[in-house]
């Protein structure tokens, strides 16, 4: 139980925090709509999966390789929690996106940008490897381990989902860029917190 309310804990404070998928949905929720940004949070969703599968492969033939590199792997998601922790909470002005050179996105471009943006997004990759090699037991089952890789994706698409029809009325932009801010200090000191606990935590 205390392993799934930790790999819910991280994983929802991952998803909000502001990254570029969130700018990514922003700009084309803002530009061309609520169904082109549902669309590419999809793709985002499903891009989080690739990270998932691959992680659970390599975590469990690491772990029988290798405990010190396995060990290596824990600190370095634990002082990358760290590092986006203290990121986010200093980050002062909203979030940064370009609204220029609108052009038609076809619903497959939406979908793509999206899927596109989250398997080449540095901070999804340590993330989903981060949570797999600190938070989850090498001993816990399959099926519960696939059960939390879908629990990721479905985070993902639920919170982009609502920043997509948020941001495809233009009177709530300002809103919702708003109350970032202060969302920021809340995530940035909670996953700075877990950062530091995990890193302390003794291995599996």
């Amino acid at each position: 139980m205390t392993e799934l309310l930790a790999v819910a804990l991280i994983t929802v404070l991952a998803v909000v925090a502001p990254g570029a998928d969130f700018a990514m949905i922003v700009r084309n929720s803002y530009l061309y709509g609520r169904r082109t940004g549902l669309l590419a949070a999809t793709g985002v969703a499903a891009g989080v999966l690739v990270h998932v599968t691959y992680t659970m492969l390599g975590v469990g033939l690491l772990i029988a390789s290798s405990t010190v590199l396995f060990t290596l792997i824990k600190l370095t998601g634990a002082a990358y929690l760290i590092y986006i922790g203290v990121r986010t909470f200093r980050t002062r002005g909203e979030v940064e996106v370009d609204l220029t050179g609108k052009t038609e996105l076809t619903p497959l471009a939406a979908l793509r940008a999206g899927f596109l943006t989250n398997v080449l997004n540095p901070k999804t990759t340590l993330f989903v490897v981060s949570t797999f090699s600190q938070v989850v037991s090498p001993g816990t089952a399959l099926r519960q381990q696939l059960g939390y890789g879908l629990f990721m994706s479905l985070a993902h698409l639920l919170w982009f989902g609502v920043v997509a029809v948020f941001f495809s009325h233009d009177r709530m932009r300002t809103l919702m860029l708003r109350g970032q801010k202060v969302l920021n200090k809340v995530i940035g000191s909670a996953l700075a917190g877990l950062g530091v606990s995990l890193a302390l935590a003794p291995s599996h």
